[in-house]
């Protein structure tokens, strides 16, 4: 089973039984919050690319790409070696770098606001850097006739998520919607599964153990 936007919006009609004009309208924001639902529920790694670019000597702030959703690794050279920065909040940041005129080799950046990084301490010269990274596809509110990867492989998800958003929207029956819910964390667990399992030979990253081939 996959869906389009057509296919998904007229289940979510049959399922909700619901094809008020108000309703409908709503319709593609029930399907949106449900794929960002899914997408910071799961790292999937066919939503993973890598981009290159510049950290300004004196500029504590680097720009991510616009179609950013979450960090994998941010790195940069110093010296010809790749050195990857640690991760931390905006608060430990501005702890540890009070004042951003004070440069050195960066060591820390922390999710600034939903265009920038903050980087401590600031950069005292210019360093090649490497963002790797997940980013948010194009949803498919965007085509109706044509599908994506999340309606391909996780509509049973897509369906059950958007039926969540859908009936808190018309304030149903709790009863139906913990049952969505709970139709939506099984379909997630599965997906969960799917990806995290897929991969078997280079899963280093953080620790991860490395799951013998069966």
């Amino acid at each position: 089973m996959s869906f389009t936007f057509t296919t998904l919006t007229d289940s979510i009609k049959e399922w909700t039984e619901n094809d008020e004009t108000t309703f409908v309208a709503e319709i593609p924001f029930f399907i949106k919050n449900a794929e960002e639902r899914i997408l910071k529920s799961v790292d999937l790694d066919y939503f993973r690319k890598n981009v290159t670019g510049i950290m300004t000597s004196g500029n504590k702030f680097l720009q991510k790409p616009s179609d950013y959703l979450a960090t994998f690794s941010l790195s940069f050279v110093s010296s010809s070696e790749n050195v990857f920065l640690l991760q931390k909040d905006v608060n430990f940041i501005q702890e540890y770098s009070p004042n951003p005129s004070t440069t050195g080799i960066p060591i820390y950046y922390a999710q600034f606001d939903v265009d920038n990084f903050i980087i401590a301490p600031t950069p005292n010269a210019n360093f090649a850097v490497e963002l790797h990274y997940y980013y948010r596809p194009a949803s498919l509110t965007t085509d109706d006739s044509g599908s994506t990867w999340i309606s391909t492989n996780a509509p049973d998800a897509l369906l059950y998520a958007s039926l969540v958003e859908a009936y808190t929207f018309m304030k149903g029956e709790n009863d139906l919607i913990q049952l969505y819910t709970s139709r939506y964390a099984e379909s997630l667990a599965r997906l969960k599964n799917y990806s995290e399992g897929r991969n078997y030979s280079d899963s280093y990253r953080d620790g991860l153990v490395r799951q013998p081939k069966t």
